[in-house]
């Protein structure tokens, strides 16, 4: 067998540790940039959490302020329609304006409710996305270190057995 030159070897392995730095450098850049996206994750955060949490609580004490009070209204209305049937077409009219201003209120209620899911609903989703993109950040890199570690380790245990073969052939006919 040929022996192979010591230099190979030191310039192989340099070669390997420049590349191990350089990833090190490109990990390390990785972890910052993440640091700011997690930074900014936690402003928008903030941010909803200032503006959705008051909204829903006011959509919330609206909802449950008006409605026993509509539910009461609707009651009494139809408890005075039924009682006063004879009364003239100027209660008939009145009546039925204030229904009229029962149901505004009510599809007004419910559009502020449908508007509110909304916003949830796009902040979940937002913070979903942010978050799987972070699983997939920190995923991919984790991943390349241990194949360049395999890497590492079966260049390490090439160059240990052919230092073992080397060794025994120069025993020859000596080797026990």
């Amino acid at each position: 067998m040929h022996q192979v030159p010591q230099w190979i070897y030191i310039t192989f392995t340099a070669v390997t540790a420049a590349g191990v730095l350089l990833q090190a450098f490109v990990l390390l850049g990785m972890l910052l940039a993440l640091k700011g996206a997690l930074g900014r994750l936690d402003q928008v955060s903030k941010v909803a959490e200032e503006h959705i949490i008051p909204t829903l609580a006011s959509a919330r004490s609206l909802i449950e302020e008006m409605a026993p009070k509509m539910k009461a209204a609707v009651q009494n209305v139809a408890d005075a329609s039924q009682q006063a049937m004879q009364l003239s077409l100027n209660l008939k009219n009145q009546s039925a304006q204030v229904g009229e201003t029962l149901d505004a209120l009510l599809r007004k209620t419910e559009i502020q409710a449908e508007r509110v899911d909304e916003i949830v609903t796009g902040t979940l989703n937002t913070v979903a996305h942010a978050t799987a993109t972070l699983q997939h950040a920190v995923a991919v890199p984790a991943r390349q270190i241990g194949a360049v570690l395999n890497g590492l380790r079966a260049g390490l245990d090439v160059l240990r057995s052919r230092g073992r073969e080397v060794h025994a052939a120069a025993d020859g006919d000596h080797f026990v």
